[in-house]
């Protein structure tokens, strides 16, 4: 079945559509710790895969749950899911985490949405605001502490750090306009990452690796060491920063 839903239309109605999946999972407190966790992303993967199949049967997948379907090596079009980022978050019960769901077609986002379940929110690339306001000075960055370099942006630049969780919730707090940038280092894979910078190019934000080049997905090996989502105001000055230690 070829669905006459837009690429768009599709991410989106998936993350939100898996992230009612998630909520379920949790209801009741009827499981925690690691096995709500490993339950949430078996129920979130399996549903995906299933709609991918039928809606996009031959688009290529890329997944952190799941073997990879189709050949990336050959297919211009792959999707890159992660069907539950944040699983620590979520098995805690916290708010912070998300559903990642991107097209790239010729290593290029170019349909993403990310859903924030516990919130209620999805941020898709056809329908997200531009962001805007007043900076506000903050910088979002891990809740288990900030890296060296997340330490390096905040001193130069005066931001204050924010602990938030999973990456998805992170870079939702830039497009929100609750942070100012969000700077990773420690290491992601792509599907950590593609929805939640496909969203935030499509918001008018600055995305790329800390060198200041270009983002590129659906790598042989998907592994993304580092990337960089700040408001454009401060892109030249967060560039300079990080060109001073990396």
């Amino acid at each position: 079945m070829n669905s006459r839903l837009s690429d768009a239309d599709l991410a989106a109605r998936i993350a939100e559509g898996a992230g009612q999946i998630l909520l379920g999972v949790r209801h009741g407190d009827l499981m925690g710790g690691r096995l709500l966790g490993d339950v949430g992303d078996r129920m979130a993967q399996a549903w995906i895969a299933t709609i991918l199949a039928r809606h996009r049967p031959h688009d290529a997948v890329l997944s952190e749950e799941a073997d990879d379907v189709g050949d990336r090596a050959t297919a211009d079009r792959v999707w890159i899911i992660d069907p539950l980022d944040g699983t620590r978050e979520f098995a805690s019960g916290t708010a912070d985490w998300a559903v990642h769901v991107a097209l790239t077609e010729g290593g290029v986002v170019t349909a993403a949405a990310v859903s924030l379940p516990a919130t209620g929110e999805v941020f898709r690339t056809d329908t997200v605001e531009t962001t805007s306001g007043p900076l506000t000075r903050r910088l979002a960055t891990s809740r288990w502490g900030g890296s060296y370099e997340t330490s390096w942006v905040s001193s130069r630049l005066h931001l204050q750090m924010v602990p938030i969780g999973s990456a998805g919730a992170k870079a939702m707090a830039v497009v929100r306009g609750d942070a100012d940038a969000y700077v990773h280092a420690g290491g992601q894979y792509e599907w950590d990452n593609a929805a939640p910078v496909g969203v935030a190019l499509a918001a008018g934000l600055h995305c790329s690796r800390l060198d200041g080049s270009e983002i590129v997905y659906n790598n042989p090996h998907p592994y993304m060491p580092d990337f960089v989502i700040c408001r454009t105001e401060i892109a030249d000055d967060m560039l300079v920063a990080l060109g001073q230690i990396w």
